[in-house]
């Protein structure tokens, strides 16, 4: 029995758009964040996906991309579980500032060990570490046992928070980790086995 992990991180943000550092603040989406969840609901369509469980983070931004792209699959009166362990990871102390003036106030080397260290926090905020700390457990406790059952599961969040299942999905390093990057509104689709292993990866 296979089960399908689709996941989807949320369309560009109007802080995206602005350059923002946004962790845990709530912008909606641009009109082409919007274009963006509504063209991977039409791809998603198009490739036959009707997912059994929907997840997503407390945060505007992903909701809104899962709610455009159900829009598109034709997908009504479903239940959608939000949890904050999907959150993106909280950038503390750089939470809405512009990445150029925090590279002005602390330096450029210092923001890029904040940026792309694995387990260095940025003041008051989360490693990408201290992120996987809450996201995995709720992954794997929650969302792998409705893979193991053969489950199609749509999960809308957000980089950080994904790029922490990708990392136990692929059983990436911490190294290889930080040098995956995934693209505002981009479908990533895994076949998962009965138990819990990756049985490969979906082109969409």
């Amino acid at each position: 029995m296979t089960g399908t992990l689709i996941l989807v991180r949320h369309g560009e943000s109007d802080w995206n758009l602005k350059n923002l550092f946004t962790g845990w603040r709530n912008p909606d989406l641009t009109e082409k964040g919007i274009g963006e969840a509504r063209a991977t609901g039409v791809k998603l369509k198009a490739k036959g996906y009707v997912p059994d469980v929907y997840f997503t983070s407390n945060l505007r931004r992903a909701q809104h991309t899962l709610d455009l792209m159900l829009e598109e699959m034709g997908i009504t009166e479903v239940t959608i579980t939000r949890s904050l362990k999907l959150n993106e990871r909280d950038y503390g102390d750089l939470t809405g500032l512009n990445k150029d003036d925090a590279r002005v106030k602390w330096g450029e080397e210092q923001v890029l060990i904040w940026r792309r260290s694995f387990d260095v926090p940025p003041p008051g905020g989360e490693s990408l570490k201290d992120t996987a700390a809450r996201t995995l457990p709720y992954y794997e406790s929650t969302i792998v046992p409705l893979l193991k059952a053969g489950k199609t599961v749509l999960v809308a969040a957000h980089g950080n928070s994904l790029r922490s299942i990708v990392m136990a999905v692929e059983g990436l390093t911490p190294e290889q980790i930080l040098k995956r990057e995934l693209a505002t509104g981009e479908p990533v689709v895994y076949q998962i086995g009965a138990e819990g292993q990756l049985e490969g990866r979906v082109e969409i």
